[in-house]
């Protein structure tokens, strides 16, 4: 019996991961509480090649408690060799009616978000990937400090076709 648990758990297993050809990385951090606007999620990247194009992309999950329509990034590629590349991003994350985005029936809606289409990672050695909030409120000068409902923050590399 014990057998055919473990032997069920295997192939249960193998179709799960099977099902998502094209992911080549995709890796997540926690966010305890908040997510403080000086708290940066940093990823690092060994790409399988420098001749293929992948498509990146961030991935956020947030619970109800996210109280604004889109979201600000800051996300920052740190080549090899010490090049930078810094981009602000913005995202929506409800429809006009406040209802949040993202897939998940539950009380966490995850987002997956393009951050870059066809990147060739031309330069040998570790990439690092940074991101960190940078929102404000209408009509405040000053950013928000703690963001609420934000859980996790993901990077994810994706093939651009299937490798079926």
């Amino acid at each position: 019996m014990r057998n055919k648990v473990l032997f069920l758990v295997l192939v249960f297993s193998l179709v799960i991961v099977s099902c998502d050809s094209k992911r080549i990385y995709d890796d997540y951090k926690s966010v305890p509480d908040e997510w403080n606007k000086d708290s940066i999620m940093s990823f690092k990247i060994q790409p399988p090649d420098s001749i293929n194009p992948y498509n990146l992309f961030v991935n956020l999950r947030n619970t109800n408690k996210y109280k604004y329509s889109n979201i600000f990034l800051i996300v920052e590629m740190v080549f090899p060799h010490g090049k930078t590349i810094k981009d602000t991003l913005e995202y929506r994350m409800a429809d006009p009616s406040g209802k949040l985005l993202g897939t998940g029936l539950m009380d966490v809606k995850e987002n997956k978000l393009w951050y870059k289409e066809a990147v060739v990672f031309n330069e040998s050695g570790e990439y690092t990937v940074n991101i960190q909030h940078a929102m404000r409120e209408n009509g405040k000068v000053n950013g928000v400090v703690s963001l609420e409902g934000i859980t996790d923050i993901g990077f994810r590399i994706e093939s651009p076709t299937s490798n079926k």
